[in-house]
Parts: structure tokens; C-alpha cells; sequence
């Protein structure tokens, strides 16, 4: 046999060194994992100060906001029960629990008597769901969007976003359209943002569920399988906009609707995201944000229900309060908002958190409005959930431990990944 040469050996040792070194942060994330599960065990979250469902005209549409799931999933069902024509419904995740029990059977009727209903759900979000909760009477037309959907394209990035949306639409008169899954912790237990559209501001939100339908059924001649047509106005509310991400088409506008508000602002730029993992871009407009004197405040969980995802947010931390962000942690309750406040004119409430699986690979959904009315709604929110915060200063932040600093040095790779 040939000796090895000394390149055979340093690639070999390269090759350990880098399986070592993700084997690592792939085992500490793991380990985290579990152990937070293990304490979560029998825990419930505490209360939290919830704003009342409050109605704002926005021209010939009306935007409601919700911040507490019974106060929406009531109203939901209230348009199911109510439907004569066609419910829109799609959701990333259904537990089938009472909650997701009674709005199965809400559809079900509602297809008894003749309304065309639409259903879409994750199908990989829902594995661990019943199988029996999954079917459904045949009156009901039903998607389930793939665990895997690929097929042998293993290369090609445009077919792995979920499908992380949540929107109902009711005759095409109303529409919901937010952070709020489906099931019993959601309606009680987490602090969530939805709005209720009527009026042209809904055509859009119709058109997005009719698209993704259309783009991901399969092709044959059930009609549970068949296209979803429409018949929509051409006309839209100017002030009431909706942006989709779509990865099979390559589009991301989320990202960029942000972007832009945010180098546009000149008063205040208030956040509210359940998972805080942007691109160093992103980090950097906010920087600039703050250096111009603007007042800046990101809203996150003190605990998230994604442990990992937590410390490697932390890793964003340090150069936000150096640059005069303000970072506010909500206590007691997971806060999984997705919205966005900026110098009292422009708001966006939605399905995209701002992360990169949500910015640049998922199929997400925000509603983005420029209206006055709304956006002091949607402060008077962000001023209730900051008297339920902590605020991290930054000698509270430079006092942290060293294993604190060490773990978020292992796991900051993975930021690319979440």
C-alpha cells in the first residue's frame, strides 16, 4: 500500500475536525432541546394583560386587531357558521384538540349545507395529530401540503418551504389573517396578533389561498383536487396591501417590506417577533435606524417555546444595545406576534417572523397598512405588552456568565439554519 502524502493527512483532519465541531452544536442543541421539554413538563404559563378587540375604517375596509385567540377563534367560527357561498381556510398547524374539534365540525356543517369549503394544512406541522382527527367528510375539499415535497428535485431550494400560513376567508367578504394557530393552548395560553378584514381589502387574501391551491394540488379530476376559480373585482384598497412569500416562484417580499419601512423611518420603529434571526443586513438597518435618532424597540419572549432558537438570537444582542436598540423581553407567556410598527403610519401584522426560514423560505403571508387609525392601534398594543416586559440592559447583558457567552459561541453557525 501507498504511505499517505501529507495532503491525504490534513484533509483527514480536516474532515474530523469540522464532523467534531457540528457534531457538537447539533448535540448541544439537541441536549437543550430536551432538557427544556423535561422542565416545561406540567407547566402552565402565567397571565398576561390582553387589548380588547378594537375596529379601525381604513376607506371601504374595516381592520380588526385580536390579541387574545378565544376572542378570535369566537369571531372565526361566527363566520363560519355564518358563510352562504365559500370559507377559504388555511392554517399551519390544526391540533386535534376541543379547539380543533370544533372548528372541523364548524367546516364540516358548513359544507352539509352546501358552501364550498377549502381546507389547507402542513402536513409535517401536524405529524404528530391524530390520523383520525385528519379525515375529513368528502363534502369538504382538503389539501394536506406535504411532509416532503420535492419528489426526486432533491437540489432544487424552491420546493422545501412550509407552508406556514394561517388565513380564513369567509364569501369574500371577510378575512382573518395573522400569527394565531389552531388549538386550545393558542385560544388561552399564548399571546398572539390576528386581524379581521372586510370590505376590497380581503380580494387579496382570497387570491393568495386561491394561487397556493392552484400551485399544489394535484393534478387530476377529483374535486377535491380540482382549481380553485375565482371571481374577484380588479379594484383594492390602496392602503391595505398583502405580501406573500412564495419559494416554489422565488418570491420574498416580506423581507424587503420591512426593509424598506425600516430605512424609511424617522420617528420610531417598534417590533413584536416570536423568533428574532435576521440576516446581518437586517441587524444593520435597525443599527442605522437607531444611529439616526430613531427609537427603537424589538419585543421577543424571555422564553420562547424553541430553546435553541433563543440563544442563538442572543448572538444579535451585543451590537443592537451598542448601537442603542432597545430589547424587551415578554414574561409569563410565549408572545408569538408577528407585527410591526412604524412612525404612526405603517403597520404589518402577519405569519413571517423575522428569522430565515420565515424571510427566505417559507410560504408566509403579511398584511401591510398605511393608515394613521391603525398604526395608533397597534402602538396602544405595543405599549400594553412592554408594561408585561423586561427590559435587558446593557450591564445586565455584559454581567451574563461565561457558559452563557460559550454556548452562544457554539451555537452561533447554526444561525443560517433557523
Amino acid at each position: 500500500m501507498m504511505a499517505r502524502t501529507w495532503p491525504d493527512r490534513w484533509l483527514r483532519v480536516l474532515r474530523r475536525t469540522l464532523l467534531t465541531v457540528v457534531g457538537v452544536q447539533f448535540g448541544l442543541a439537541m441536549a437543550m432541546t430536551l432538557v427544556d421539554s423535561y422542565r416545561r413538563r406540567g407547566k402552565k404559563p402565567g397571565e398576561f394583560p390582553v387589548t380588547p378587540p378594537a375596529q379601525v375604517p381604513i376607506g371601504e375596509s374595516t381592520v380588526t386587531t385580536y390579541t387574545y385567540g378565544q376572542h378570535l377563534y369566537d369571531d372565526m367560527l361566527a363566520a363560519i357558521e355564518g358563510a352562504q357561498k365559500q370559507i377559504l381556510f388555511e392554517t399551519y398547524i390544526w391540533k386535534g384538540d376541543a379547539t380543533g374539534e370544533r372548528f372541523k365540525q364548524a367546516l364540516a356543517d358548513a359544507a352539509a349545507r352546501g358552501v364550498e369549503v377549502y381546507c389547507i394544512y402542513d402536513g409535517f406541522a401536524n405529524l404528530v395529530v391524530s390520523p383520525v382527527f385528519k379525515r375529513f367528510p368528502r363534502a369538504m375539499k382538503v389539501l394536506r401540503f406535504p411532509v416532503y415535497s420535492a419528489g426526486l428535485r432533491f437540489f432544487d431550494l424552491r420546493r422545501y418551504g412550509r407552508d406556514h400560513r394561517k388565513i380564513l376567508v369567509v364569501d369574500s367578504e371577510i378575512g382573518f389573517v395573522g400569527g394565531f394557530n389552531i388549538g386550545d393552548a393558542y385560544a388561552t395560553e399564548w399571546r398572539d396578533t390576528h386581524v379581521r378584514i372586510t370590505g376590497p381589502g380581503v380580494w387579496d387574501l382570497q387570491r393568495a389561498v386561491a394561487d397556493f391551491w392552484n400551485l399544489h394540488r394535484r393534478r387530476r379530476l377529483r374535486p377535491s383536487e380540482r382549481p380553485l376559480l375565482l371571481e374577484t373585482a380588479s379594484d383594492w384598497e390602496p392602503r391595505i396591501r398583502i405580501q406573500r412569500n412564495v419559494p416554489r416562484l422565488w418570491m420574498f417580499p416580506i423581507r424587503s417590506m420591512y426593509l424598506e419601512a425600516i430605512n424609511r423611518a424617522s420617528r420610531n420603529i417598534w417590533i413584536t417577533t416570536a423568533y428574532f434571526l435576521p440576516d446581518q443586513d437586517f441587524v444593520d438597518a435597525l443599527k442605522d435606524a437607531a444611529a439616526r435618532g430613531v427609537d427603537v424597540r424589538l419585543l421577543v419572549p424571555l422564553k420562547s417555546n424553541h430553546i435553541v432558537a433563543d440563544w442563538v438570537s442572543r448572538g444579535y444582542f451585543s451590537q443592537l444595545l451598542e448601537s442603542g436598540v432597545r430589547i424587551l423581553r415578554y414574561r409569563d407567556a410565549m408572545v408569538h406576534a408577528k407585527t410591526a410598527t412604524v412612525d404612526g403610519t405603517w403597520t404589518t401584522v402577519g405569519t413571517a417572523n423575522i428569522d430565515r426560514l420565515s424571510l427566505s423560505g417559507n410560504y408566509e403571508i403579511n398584511v401591510e397598512v398605511i393608515d394613521a387609525g391603525l398604526a395608533r392601534q397597534m402602538e396602544e398594543v405595543f405599549r400594553v405588552d412592554q408594561s408585561h416586559c423586561l427590559e435587558l440592559t446593557v450591564g445586565e447583558w455584559e454581567a451574563r456568565d461565561l457558559h452563557r457567552k460559550f454556548t452562544e459561541f457554539v451555537l452561533a453557525p447554526l444561525r443560517p439554519l433557523l
